[in-house]
């Protein structure tokens, strides 16, 4: 199995998180302190900041994970949208908009303003919301060795209907990606353990 192909901005609606494996895409309280000392594939944050034209999360991810900051370290510029019940109370900030509407909405709102580049989807909320109403384009997923064993999910439906899935860009679109990991020894102070 190789890398996917490089993204492209064909005016997606693309659910993007990198998330650990066993699917969590936040820590406890939307922390992302897990993501360090993580390699990437070279220039692939910089595809991204190339192929999105507009940023789509919800209010617990900005107030709590993003805090103000800007996506991709700052290299990425642009309007982003946060859906909330509650606009009156959000801390403005440069560039971003507080909607309060339906998801669908949203997504219209978000598009438009990504002049046919991508709307990219921070909130896993969100993204199960648009899941169910056929809107999302595609998951785009960077996959994390690390278990969390708790946090924010990817997808969390309890009761719900599986949601089956393709791989982009691949022959056997159904087949299961198979990937493999080892644990890191830890040094215990007299000799490593596992």
């Amino acid at each position: 199995m190789g890398d996917t192909t490089p993204q492209t901005a064909d005016g997606k609606v693309l659910f993007h998180f990198a998330m650990s494996l066993d699917g969590f895409v936040a820590g406890p309280d939307h922390r992302m302190d897990w993501m360090t000392g993580v390699s990437l594939r070279p220039g692939l944050i910089g595809e991204y900041v190339e192929t999105t034209g507009a940023i789509l999360g919800g209010r617990n991810g900005w107030d709590q994970a993003i805090d103000g900051s800007r996506p991709y370290g700052g290299a990425w510029q642009g309007p982003i949208f946060v859906l909330t019940h509650h606009p009156e109370d959000a801390v403005p900030a440069d560039n971003v908009t507080f909607l309060s509407c339906g998801p669908a909405e949203a997504v219209r709102i978000g598009l438009a303003a990504a002049s046919g580049k991508n709307l990219e989807v921070f909130s896993p909320t969100i993204g199960r919301q648009l899941l169910e109403l056929g809107l999302i384009d595609e998951i785009d997923l960077h996959i994390v060795p690390v278990l969390l064993g708790e946090g924010i999910r990817l997808y969390d439906n309890p009761g719900g209907k599986p949601v089956r899935l393709h791989r982009a860009g691949e022959d056997g679109p159904t087949s299961a990606v198979n990937v493999r990991y080892r644990p890191v020894a830890l040094w215990t102070g007299t000799g490593f353990s596992r």
